[in-house]
Formats: structure tokens, C-alpha cells, sequence
């Protein structure tokens, strides 16, 4: 674009010099277009796809690398056993998760690592009040083990995360029975908000909104009593499990937002009208602070 001069009649003595306002020229700046989707790389986190970026990078709200390409979603195969296959409660047994490619069923024998480790397990009790989470050892390929010990006879709920090479991230979830007479029931949950006291935190919860809705982002704002000494446990700045009361529904999240500070946002759609035992872990000091709250979810319509 150019600069326009307009001619103005001006009115001088014959003697009087006039100088003319020099004539500056605009500079045409080059304008940058918008990026094509269709033309121009994307690129995606594979845990959350809902975060994307024309530019390499790390996910904001995981961590992970982003990546171009990521292919279809394919559920791989996997199989999990007891070692002894009858454990006794109380005395150390060995989970064992077998992964199996969809194709062939061959062993899978590269992983990539989620948050500083290969696999992440979460254990989970029928009446909801054990809860463990850990990270198996790859042992051969597509074999994962790790040691645990159940406290009492019934049935646990397993949710498996893990990555192979090639594919996207995997979430299945199994059951494993401990013989033996079992005392407990399913749990029944009611709303549970209250302040909870970690190791060397305590924690506060607030939902946004404060009814969560089936189907709708709900916002789980926690707040850290002091979060001097607060440390990022597994590459973020905390880790989130929601197990429905009856058992169906395993979610593990990671926060949607938090600067290091007392307040770490974490975002849940919940799937189903049911009561939600949230585990939320955080770390201080070089201590994993773990604790539970319950938060009911009901249909739209009410």
C-alpha cells in the first residue's frame, strides 16, 4: 500500500520559502495466512488428540511429545494372570500382563514410555477402599510383571495403561479374584467434599460446576493447603483415577491446568449417572501424597 498526497491551495508571499513536508511512503508488510489443515502439518498429543499445534512440541496438559500422524485407534490384546494363579491374601503374588498385537497376535516387544515408565497399573478393591498404583517391569516381550499384595479375598479391578510402538496409547481394564471367604460388599457412595490430609499435604475440592453432569466437562479444582515443596510426580503435577461405584466406568487423568502452584485443575467427563471415588495423587518433598474424595453425577434432565 502507498501513501496518497493531497494538493492543498496555500496562500504565501512570492518572498517566503516554502518547504514541503517530505512524502513518506508506507511499507507494504508481507501478511502470513492462517495455517491449512489440509495442507499444513498437524501436530497431536496421542493421549489427549484434543491438543494440537502446527509446531513440534510437548502437550500442555500431559507432557507427552507431539506427534504428525498418529494412526487409526487399534485395541491391542491383553491378557492378564496370577502368579501363584490362587495368591493368598496378604502374601506377595505377581501380576502378569501379557500384550499381544491385534493382527497376529504376536508379542509386543517395544513400548513407549508415558510419563517416565513403560506400563501403569491401578488396582482397586470391590468395596473401593484399597487402591495402588504402580508401574510392572517389562520382563520379555509383551510381558510386564509386578508384585502386589491383596489384602483380603474378592474381586479387583486392574486398569492397564500402555503405549506400543506404531500405535496410540492404550486404557483396558480386567478383573483378577483372590480366593477365600470375602466380607466385602459394593461400595455405596454418597457425596464426600470434605478436606482430605495427606502425608505432608492437605487437600481441598471444589467442582465446577458443582453438579457434575453426565456427558458434560467437569472442572475437579484441588487446592493444596501449602504447596511449597510441591514436585511434578511422573513428568506432571499430579495424576487423577475415576472408578464408578459399580465398577465399570476406570478414568486416569492428568491436570488440564496448574502453574506449580496450590491449585491444580483437572477436567473429567464423566460417562455414566453413578458416584465417582476420585483418587488424586500429588507429590511434595519427595513424598506421593494419595487421597480420595466422591463425586455424584447425575443425568442432564435433572
Amino acid at each position: 500500500m502507498f501513501g496518497v498526497v493531497a494538493t492543498t491551495c496555500l496562500a504565501v508571499r512570492a518572498d517566503t520559502p516554502f518547504r514541503a513536508e517530505p512524502v513518506v511512503l508506507a511499507v507494504a508488510q508481507e501478511v502470513q495466512s492462517a495455517p491449512d489443515p489440509s495442507t499444513d502439518v498437524v501436530y497431536m498429543c496421542p493421549m489427549d488428540p484434543e491438543i494440537r499445534s502446527h509446531n513440534p512440541g510437548t502437550c500442555r496438559r500431559c507432557g507427552m511429545t507431539l506427534v504428525s500422524g498418529i494412526p487409526d485407534p487399534v485395541e491391542f490384546h491383553l491378557d492378564v494372570g496370577l502368579i501363584p494363579p490362587s495368591p493368598s491374601p496378604g502374601k506377595t503374588a505377581v501380576l502378569q500382563f501379557s500384550v499381544h498385537d491385534p493382527w497376529k497376535e504376536k508379542p509386543v516387544g517395544t513400548f513407549n514410555v508415558v510419563h517416565e515408565r513403560l506400563f501403569h497399573a491401578f488396582v482397586v478393591s470391590e468395596d473401593l477402599q484399597f487402591f495402588e498404583h504402580g508401574h510392572p517391569t517389562l520382563v520379555s516381550d509383551g510381558t510386564f510383571q509386578y508384585p502386589i499384595r491383596f489384602p483380603a479375598p474378592g474381586m479387583y479391578r486392574v486398569l492397564s495403561d500402555f503405549y506400543p510402538v506404531g500405535a496410540t496409547p492404550q486404557l483396558t481394564t480386567q478383573t483378577v479374584f483372590i480366593p477365600g471367604p470375602s466380607s466385602s460388599h459394593p461400595a455405596h457412595l454418597t457425596r464426600d467434599y470434605s478436606t482430605k490430609t495427606g502425608q505432608n499435604m492437605t487437600v481441598s475440592l471444589e467442582s465446577i460446576p458443582p453438579q457434575a453432569v453426565v456427558g458434560n466437562r467437569t472442572q475437579l479444582r484441588f487446592t493444596i493447603d501449602d504447596a511449597e515443596g510441591l514436585q511434578e510426580y511422573l513428568g506432571v503435577w499430579g495424576h487423577l483415577l475415576a472408578v464408578s461405584e459399580d465398577l465399570i466406568d476406570m478414568m486416569h487423568e492428568h491436570p488440564a491446568r496448574t502453574d506449580g502452584g496450590a491449585q491444580v485443575e483437572f477436567e473429567v467427563v464423566f460417562p455414566r449417572e453413578q458416584t465417582y471415588r476420585i483418587w488424586v495423587q500429588f507429590q511434595k518433598r519427595n513424598i506421593v501424597n494419595t487421597v480420595q474424595f466422591d463425586v455424584p453425577v447425575r443425568s442432564p434432565q435433572e
